[in-house]
């Protein structure tokens, strides 16, 4: 009589031994490839795993042998662009050497990566990389500390880890926006974001560019919500905010790509002229794959290649040092008025 699916249970290496009248051990020195065990008994062993789709528990191998092909990586969310493109360069190269990823989705919730550090350590990762830009709390601060592992943190270069840091300055990327605007001669300029409170690496921007600004003496307002999400819908919906309550800035910095998309549709939603009226400038330049007509003025990260150094940091030992800064590059869109002596110190693209 075959089994309901209520009584199917997966195959243990229990059942493979006394399947083939073997002992447990026999089993695993086979589908492990060590002892010295016959060759006849080696293909029947083989053979018997096989035919009742036996898988062996790699957690259980790698708590007993303390190794594991196991990488644990934390970011808030892989449905966030900018953080598939790092776990694409994550995973060229761990895959062709044998490792895996576990991905763990923190949200930003501080809490919520403290349970998963802990959870990933319990299965003895050959490395850890964190996402940094939210608040550790001391659990997680003490579990890096102590793991035995040299965790590698992700994003930002403003405040590296205990081990090695693999991202940029989020200061900097502001100062540097802020510069573009000044020696484009605006006057006049507003930040919109959003969860500025979850996303420490994105208030820095939105510091810097506000301070870089200030500095000049040119105002900046700052409209911001942390219940709106940091998409396209947060992006627009706080741009009409903007034009509701007060006089139009000459020029709009976003917290990313996505949120400067959304400030568009809202901007030609009300026929006012980019970049005649209002400049527009974005980060993380995700929007340029997608870009027909209107190309995003934005900073680019290379992305891919932060996550691929990130993963040689961990399984190669690569020599990195404190921390390791990328520096985004200015792509040149048409949402921004440029000056003749525009500043493209971060590397500019047309």
């Amino acid at each position: 009589m075959s089994q309901s699916h209520s009584d199917r249970r997966p195959a243990t290496i229990s059942d493979v031994a006394e399947a083939a009248g073997v002992s447990r051990m026999t089993v695993s020195k086979v589908l492990r490839g060590t002892g010295h065990i016959s060759a006849a008994t080696r293909n029947r062993v083989a053979q018997i795993a096989e035919a009742m789709g036996y898988v062996p528990s790699l957690l259980a191998g790698a708590l007993s042998s303390q190794t594991s092909p196991l990488v644990g990586v934390l970011i808030p969310s892989v449905s966030d662009q900018v953080y598939s493109e790092v776990l694409a360069g994550i995973n060229a190269v761990l895959t062709p050497r044998g490792f895996f990823s576990l991905i763990g989705e923190t949200f930003f919730d501080p809490a919520n990566e403290a349970r998963l550090v802990r959870m990933m350590l319990s299965m003895k990762p050959a490395g850890l990389i964190v996402s940094g830009g939210l608040p550790q709390t001391d659990e997680t601060a003490h579990l890096l500390r102590t793991c035995c592992l040299r965790p590698v943190k992700l994003w930002d270069g403003d405040a590296p880890g205990s081990g090695a840091t693999v991202g940029m300055s989020h200061l900097a990327v502001g100062n540097a926006a802020a510069q573009l605007c000044l020696d484009a001669g605006f006057r006049s300029a507003c930040y919109i974001g959003a969860q500025l409170q979850l996303d420490l690496c994105a208030n820095r921007r939105k510091e810097g560019f506000v301070a870089g600004l200030d500095r000049a003496g040119l105002p900046c307002r700052v409209m911001t919500d942390p219940a709106l999400p940091r998409t396209a819908h947060g992006g627009q919906t706080l741009t009409e905010r903007l034009l509701q309550t007060g006089p139009l800035p000459e020029v709009i910095q976003y917290l990313n790509d996505d949120m400067a998309i959304g400030g568009l549709r809202a901007l030609f939603a009300a026929g006012i002229a980019v970049p005649e009226k209002v400049s527009v400038i974005g980060f993380n330049g995700t929007s340029h794959r997608h870009a027909l007509q209107t190309r995003l003025t934005t900073f680019e990260v290379p992305l891919r290649e932060m996550g691929e150094l990130a993963a040689r940091a961990v399984i190669e030992g690569a020599d990195i040092p404190p921390p390791a800064l990328f520096v985004p590059h200015l792509l040149r869109g048409n949402t921004f008025r440029w000056s003749h002596n525009a500043f493209d110190g971060t590397g500019a693209s047309s």
